[in-house]
Parts: structure tokens; C-alpha cells; sequence
């Protein structure tokens, strides 16, 4: 638990895990089943459903599929390794095995949030690199931290970079990932295949039209998660979206509290912050959203931060922060 808990809030968290839902995991269970059953269940029915609604499903429940991952990886519903992966190896968001998403989501809680190196969900770059970027490309990342931009480009800007990782990593000789990433395809491979033959839904179709869009609606919610500061809580954002959103994202929009309490579960964290509102919006300097809305009202095309690091902005400044300099 975080350090900044008093001995109270300690015993009241404490307590709470102690309730039969947080120890049998019973909703996580349930959300297993549910999403698996979402997923495949509009698989099945392409044919009645049509194609154009059968992608707009698909696309749903692939985004809740990764906010399922998300829980498997932080120890949810066990806290068997194996068993949370074999409960996220299917290739249903199609572009990354879940061992690489374990360990690069994982690597983006123990590093310095928003380090333009040592954090891989950070958005920002060092002022010395965004100067020397061309112009087409400073576009591109200029546009990219607008939410239409986010939507539209992320995916491939986040397709592009494991590509470009693993490749460095092979001319390195560095093998390690190759059977994951075999496992993977060959899934992949037999997941497509079995869509275009038993219902009739095109490979092509599930690429452009059902995992790009999915990871598109993940990014809404990763869109401004963390913002750069010198004080690690308030980095983080508290988003009070609406119920829909909340069981698509799994509560990660509390994500000030996820990143306190990672091993809390998905269900518990609303409650977590409901009781302890004023605390986490002291803590993270009111960095409060109300909902998905007021992001699309105000950075739709505006960008919502600059992608020059305002605190990094070289890697001297950069290694100096790991030195213990911020957060």
C-alpha cells in the first residue's frame, strides 16, 4: 500500500480486502466469462448481425478485452502468473501478445511518469529531439495530442514502435521474444482464419475496421491519463466519467488511485475514491476531468499539451531526474 495512507485509511483498505468479493475476485470472474462470451457470441452471429454492426461490436468488446488484460496483468482475479496469462493469451486485440503488454505496462508503473525514455506510455519527447524532428513529423506528433488526433493516429504511431523495438532487438541478437511472438501469430493466424471461414468476416476487415478502431477507443482514455509535473501525484488523473465508460476502462479512469493501489480491483476503485475524493484531489492538485466530454469539448482539435517536455528537455535532464532531481 502507498505511504501516503494515515493508519485509518490503511485499516479501512485492509478491511475491505478482507470482504469475500475481493478475495473470491467473484465480479472479475464474472467479467472473464462476460467478455468472452460478448466477444465470441457477435463472432457467431456475424451473419445476422451484418457486417457493419458486427464490427461496431467486435470493436467494443475488443477494447473491453484490453481493460480485461489490464486486470490480469496487475494480479486479477490470482496471483498466478500463468494462469492470469493463459486467461489473456488469446490474440483478440490482435497487435501484441500479452507478455510484451505485461512487461511494457509494468515497466510504465515503476518508471518516472511522463520520462520521455524510461516511461513507454509517455507522449512527450525531449525539447532537443522535438527541435531536431522535420517538420512533417512535428506535425504529426502535434496533431497526435489533439483527441482526434489521438484516435486517428495513435494505434499506428504504437504499431510502428513495437515493430521498430523488436527489430532492434533482433539485429542485437537479442532472441528472447521470438517464441511469444510466435505463439502469438500462430494464434493469430488460426483466430483470422476461423473468422473468415466459419463467420464470414474478412481478415482484412478485422484488422482495419475492428483492432485499429479498438485501440483508437483505448486511447480516449489513455489521452491525457498524465501530465508532466514536478510532484508524481499529480501527474495523475482522476476522470469522473460516467458509468458506460467506467465498465468499458474497468475504472482506470480513477487512475491516480490505480497507480497509488494497483493491486485494488477494478470494481473496488470507485469506492476507494469516492471515500477518499478530497484527499486524492489534494493530493494530485485538482487534476480532475468530469468525464470523456470535456476533453472532446476542449482538445476535439486542440492539442492538449505540448510534445516537447517541459521538465526533460534533453536526455542530461532526463538522467538527472533518474538521479532522484523530480518527482
Amino acid at each position: 500500500m502507498a505511504t501516503y495512507l494515515d493508519e485509518r485509511q490503511r485499516t479501512e483498505l485492509a478491511d475491505a480486502a478482507r470482504h469475500w468479493l475481493w478475495r473470491t475476485e467473484l465480479p472479475t470472474w464474472i467479467l472473464i466469462a462476460a467478455v468472452y462470451a460478448a466477444w465470441f457470441g457477435v463472432a457467431i452471429h456475424a451473419n445476422r448481425l451484418g457486417l457493419p454492426l458486427t464490427c461496431i461490436l467486435l470493436t467494443l468488446c475488443t477494447t473491453w478485452y484490453l481493460s480485461l488484460q489490464h486486470e490480469l496483468l496487475h494480479g486479477h482475479p490470482t496471483r498466478l502468473l500463468w494462469l492470469n496469462a493463459l486467461l489473456g493469451a488469446a490474440p483478440l486485440g490482435i497487435w501484441l501478445p500479452y507478455g510484451l503488454y505485461r512487461r511494457l505496462h509494468l515497466q510504465h508503473h515503476e518508471a518516472e511518469l511522463t520520462h520521455p525514455d524510461t516511461d513507454p506510455e509517455s507522449y512527450f519527447l525531449y525539447a532537443t529531439d522535438w527541435h531536431a524532428t522535420g517538420p512533417a513529423m512535428r506535425r504529426l506528433y502535434a496533431f497526435r495530442n489533439t483527441l482526434a488526433g489521438r484516435l486517428l493516429l495513435q494505434p499506428a504511431f504504437s504499431i510502428v514502435a513495437i515493430v521498430t523495438a523488436e527489430m532492434v532487438k533482433l539485429r542485437s541478437g537479442d532472441w528472447r521474444d521470438v517464441p511469444m511472438w510466435l505463439a502469438h501469430l500462430l494464434a493469430l493466424a488460426t483466430l483470422l482464419a476461423w473468422l473468415q471461414v466459419a463467420c464470414g468476416i474478412p481478415a482484412w476487415l478485422m484488422l482495419a475496421a475492428v483492432a485499429y478502431p479498438a485501440w483508437s477507443l483505448a486511447a480516449i482514455r489513455s489521452f491525457y491519463e498524465h501530465r508532466a509535473s514536478d510532484s508524481r501525484a499529480a501527474r495523475s488523473v482522476i476522470n469522473d466519467a460516467g458509468l458506460a465508460w467506467r465498465l468499458l476502462f474497468l475504472n482506470n479512469n480513477y487512475h491516480l488511485v490505480h497507480h497509488d493501489l494497483p493491486s485494488v480491483p477494478w470494481f473496488a476503485l470507485a469506492g476507494v475514491y469516492r471515500r477518499r475524493a478530497a484527499d486524492y484531489l489534494v493530493r494530485n492538485e485538482g487534476f480532475l476531468v468530469r468525464g470523456y466530454r470535456e476533453w472532446l469539448a476542449n482538445y476535439a482539435l486542440r492539442a492538449v499539451a505540448p510534445v516537447a517536455h517541459p521538465l526533460f528537455r534533453s536526455p542530461a535532464d532526463g538522467r538527472a531526474s533518474l538521479s532522484g532531481n523530480h518527482g
